[in-house]
């Protein structure tokens, strides 16, 4: 009976924890209060860091392999069928596409390019990176962090450094969840009182015909340019044909609510389910999540440099707060630049004309994406 009881003990988990193990599970713990009771991303802090924490108990073998006898863990044939095959990113981004009106990118094509330069942080920190001793293909998954577009950052990096698929995906949306924190001071560092407090005038009323060519023709393009990026973008722009055809109502509710639901979930739990003590806890964890804030915030500054250059050049008309949207959280970045500018002047209303450049940041991160990918897959 003592021999039972032994045999026992020495095959639960509490017998097995590491040190590391226990750190993870503090920080999985950690991330699920910030989602929690602060409500950082929580529709996507919750899974991941639940996933972490699954991931870091012992024995629970939920990402193990398997073998001939014995079938592995579920999250490994979710991550496996849905993160390595780069399922689940596009179907995120027919759901994003499906929500995400167009429309203040049209009235003002200027936009377009507030959202280039707010990729300005993908490319010098892919730079810095190799310098600090990372591959190409490494570097180029950090970069991509600037872009501040979390299903962007799991589709390149699991196609190019899948062995930082974990901290990378954290870092992508943990940086997501603080753009209130990370962005308003940047922003107010790089521009004057004044500037912050330009009222723009009222966009013009987009028709139903350009929201419909508007997709079609971004699609043709971009896969032309560059065809690697064509599974995100054609799928972003799918879910936004699906709103605004006027034809396909149930598919655009599906894509809108029940797909990105379950695609959420399924890729939350399985990319925290990366994130082991043995692939985090390192020292080029460390260099990552450094490196992923200094991308943000030179995607942040990039946007609101070329905002002043563009203010300028319009006789004062364009707010310079609106390029910080560039960066591809939608609608967080945007909501930023109109809280912003509302702390200088109540009656500023910047929301509309920061939705511009802000759905062009969620393009302009999938086609830096693609050329990342073109250049080092």
């Amino acid at each position: 009976m003592v021999d039972i009881i032994v045999d026992f003990l020495r095959n639960i988990g509490f017998a097995s924890l590491t040190v590391g193990q226990l750190l993870m599970i503090g920080i999985s713990c950690l991330l699920l209060y910030l989602a929690i009771k602060k409500g950082f991303e929580p529709l996507l802090l919750v899974p991941i860091a639940f996933g972490m924490l699954l991931a870091n108990l012992p024995l629970a073998g939920i990402m193990d392999a398997g073998t001939a006898d014995s079938p592995g863990g579920l999250l490994h044939y979710i991550y496996g069928s849905g993160i390595k095959l780069g399922i689940f990113p596009p179907l995120i981004f027919l759901g994003v596409g499906a929500m995400t009106d167009f429309g203040p990118l049209i009235a003002n094509p200027k936009s377009l390019f507030l959202g280039a330069a707010a990729q300005l942080g993908i490319f010098i920190t892919f730079i810095g990176s190799t310098l600090l001793g990372f591959t190409a293909k490494e570097a180029a998954s950090i970069g991509i962090i600037g872009g501040a577009d979390g299903p962007t950052a799991i589709f390149l990096t699991s196609k190019l450094a899948p062995d930082l698929l974990g901290p990378i995906a954290i870092a992508a949306y943990s940086y997501m969840a603080l753009v209130p924190i990370i962005q308003p001071p940047i922003m107010k560092v790089l521009t004057t009182k004044k500037e912050r407090m330009i009222k723009m005038e009222q966009l013009r009323e987009v028709s139903k015909a350009e929201k419909i060519i508007f997709p079609i023709m971004v699609t043709i393009v971009v896969a032309l340019l560059v065809p690697s990026a064509a599974a995100l973008v054609g799928m972003l722009m799918l879910g936004n044909l699906f709103r605004e055809c006027g034809v396909t109502e149930r598919l655009s509710k599906t894509a809108q609510n029940e797909l990105i639901n379950i695609v959420t979930i399924l890729l939350g739990l399985s990319v925290g389910a990366t994130a082991s003590a043995e692939q985090f806890l390192s020292s080029g964890t460390i260099k990552i999540i450094v490196l992923g804030v200094v991308a943000f915030g030179i995607g942040t500054a990039g946007g609101v440099l070329l905002g002043k250059l563009m203010n300028k050049l319009s006789g004062g008309k364009i707010n310079p707060l609106i390029g910080s949207a560039g960066v591809s959280a939608v609608p967080m970045a945007a909501r930023v630049s109109q809280v912003v500018g509302q702390q200088e002047n109540p009656g500023n209303f910047l929301l509309m004309h920061a939705m511009g450049p802000n759905v062009a940041g969620v393009i302009g991160s999938a086609v830096a994406a693609g050329v990342l990918l073109s250049l080092f897959g």
